[in-house]
């Protein structure tokens, strides 16, 4: 089993910045990925970024110059840094794990951009 525990979320301005942090514990001994997710009001979840085990990362055109993914794989964190944010970014975050022992997600955390 893998915990998963996001921080982070909050109201913003459009133009603000919000920083998501994840924390990974439990059975965490082999990682192939960890990224963000975000799921707005009667839309699916959508991926928004993700790192590898690797070092390779991979952030959706949507969000492409405006959002950073930073991986620690030593201490099983990822954040990310979420600049020049819009309306649209508006949605509920979650953390996902994908590893040997499976597929986790976190509890999700709000982000609201007002325009």
């Amino acid at each position: 089993q893998v915990q998963l525990v996001e921080s982070g979320g909050g109201l913003v301005q459009a133009g603000g910045s919000l920083r998501l942090s994840c924390a990974a514990s439990g059975s965490t001994f082999r990682s192939d990925a960890m990224g963000w997710y975000r799921q707005a009001p009667g839309k699916q979840r959508e991926l928004v970024a993700q790192g590898t085990w690797a070092g390779s990362t991979t952030t959706v055109d949507s969000v492409k110059g405006r959002f950073t993914i930073y991986r620690d794989n030593a201490k099983n964190t990822m954040d990310l840094q979420m600049n020049s944010l819009r309306p649209e970014d508006t949605g509920v975050y979650y953390c996902n794990y994908r590893g040997g022992s499976g597929t986790y997600w976190g509890q999700g955390t709000q982000v609201t951009v007002s325009s």
